[in-house]
């Protein structure tokens, strides 16, 4: 027996905008000269990192949780972070009034954990080398009658983070103008997801790529081989935020459908793509928020002459890291 997989469509990112219109912010979609230039086509970048909490992760959190019945709240929410689905998980749950335990990895950059804890949520560490997450979070959830708030793989969450998505075709039919390509950073797969259900509803021949750090591309050796990959190891890059074991169920089955193609970039990569951000747009991107840029500017994908949009996911980065990178 299998058991039936529910996966969201486009009408559900649709009633997830009305459900964060006046809360979540809406980003800007910025365009560069500078990076038009040297890739020969005009690119957007979407800037999550403006976004309450600092990443995408906000959205589909309060997607989720403010659409928990009265009768279940009780117990409050449960989910497991490297750091920015804690904070949007924490943030959610406070503005709804609900208490939140989030599990987060002992070598998550300090910010992140700070802010997490600021923002009212109890948190729990564990060790990522040698504990699964998942099981921590699922215990704690048991105990205290709390509902779970997976990172990515919940229709909920991924239609929240669809609304990134939504945005951006949005913002540039005011411009007349119709992407090409969408460049988006993957972990588990929940916003890469989200957004091509919402753009390809509107834009169906629209190509998309997964972007992920060099030794941790599950996603793109899964596209490869046709069913979920592992990844062999659980820490060892500067993209704290990309790190997911391996694709999420039901991630998985939209991914393959409407994205099926990746790209990679390296630590050195990604560390010039904050430092270009930083200096010649003057935004603060976390490495893996970076991702998607950094394939870009290393000539991953031959973009010239196209409508390109980069998905700058999240800008919270620990002051030392980011003054190391900016400053190479």
């Amino acid at each position: 027996m299998t058991e039936t997989i529910v996966l969201p469509n486009a009408a559900d990112v649709d009633l997830a905008a009305k459900k964060l219109a006046g809360v979540a912010i809406r980003t800007p979609l910025v365009n560069s000269p500078v990076l038009d230039a040297l890739l020969g086509a005009r690119v957007f970048l979407k800037c999550e990192t403006l976004q309450r909490t600092g990443s995408f992760k906000f959205r589909g959190a309060y997607n989720k949780i403010s659409s928990i019945p009265p009768d279940k709240r009780a117990g409050g929410v449960v989910a497991y972070s490297s750091g920015n689905h804690a904070q949007g998980v924490a943030h959610a749950a406070q503005l709804c009034n609900l208490p939140a335990v989030i599990v987060m990895p002992s070598d998550a950059p300090q910010a992140k954990r700070e802010r997490t804890a600021a923002l009212g949520a109890e948190v729990v560490l564990y060790d990522r080398d040698t504990e699964d997450r998942a099981a921590i979070a699922r215990g704690i959830a048991a105990t205290r009658g709390a509902i779970l708030v997976p990172p990515f793989d919940d229709p909920m969450i991924i239609a929240g983070q669809g609304t990134v998505g939504r945005e951006i075709c949005e913002d540039l039919e005011k411009l007349a103008l119709k992407p090409d390509v969408a460049v988006v950073g993957v972990s588990g797969g929940g916003l890469i997801a989200g957004i091509a259900l919402a753009m390809k509803a509107r834009v169906p021949a629209m190509k998309f790529y997964s972007a992920e750090p060099e030794g941790f591309d599950d996603t793109l050796r899964s596209f490869k081989n046709g069913k979920r990959e592992v990844n062999p190891r659980m820490s060892g890059t500067i993209c704290d935020a990309l790190m997911t074991s391996m694709p999420g169920v039901i991630t998985w089955e939209i991914n393959r459908k409407l994205v099926g193609e990746g790209v990679t970039a390296n630590d050195a990569e990604v560390g010039r793509a904050v430092a270009f951000a930083f200096r010649e747009l003057k935004l603060v991107v976390e490495p893996g928020g970076a991702i998607g840029l950094a394939a870009l500017l290393a000539g991953k994908l031959d973009v010239r002459g196209k409508i390109v949009v980069a998905v700058l996911s999240g800008g919270n980065v620990d002051a030392a890291l980011f003054q190391r990178l900016i400053g190479s």
